[in-house]
């Protein structure tokens, strides 16, 4: 599994210039709902680990969290997984939804 923490902008900006599709995972550390959003994210990485994936805890990286919601035009929620392709979102959904088998639907989808 490759799960890769981001703190930075320049750290996201990279990932997009080196991948062809990417999946961000806006987590909060206080939150249940994201601590249950996070071991569903977990679980569909391990059964990718040909990919890397990256995530963000939004109390240590609120700038970048804001970066993200800013430049794409989607409203910042945590827990929030958003899938990018050639700088477009093509997927985003929070909360419960965000579910190994969502993952896995939308990772093949895009």
């Amino acid at each position: 599994m490759s799960l890769v923490k981001l703190n930075e902008v320049e750290e996201f900006d990279n990932a997009l210039s080196n991948e062809e599709k990417v999946l961000i995972f806006k987590n909060s550390v206080t939150c249940s709902i994201s601590e249950a959003a996070f071991k569903e994210l977990e679980a569909f990485t391990t059964d990718h680990p040909e990919s890397r994936f990256f995530y963000l805890n939004v109390q240590d990286a609120r700038p970048l969290s804001d970066y993200i919601a800013e430049t794409f035009d989607v409203k910042h929620e945590s827990p929030q997984a958003l899938i990018i392709r050639r700088n477009n979102v093509v997927w985003h959904d929070s909360h419960w939804r965000v579910t190994s088998q969502m993952l896995d639907q939308k990772w093949e989808e895009a």
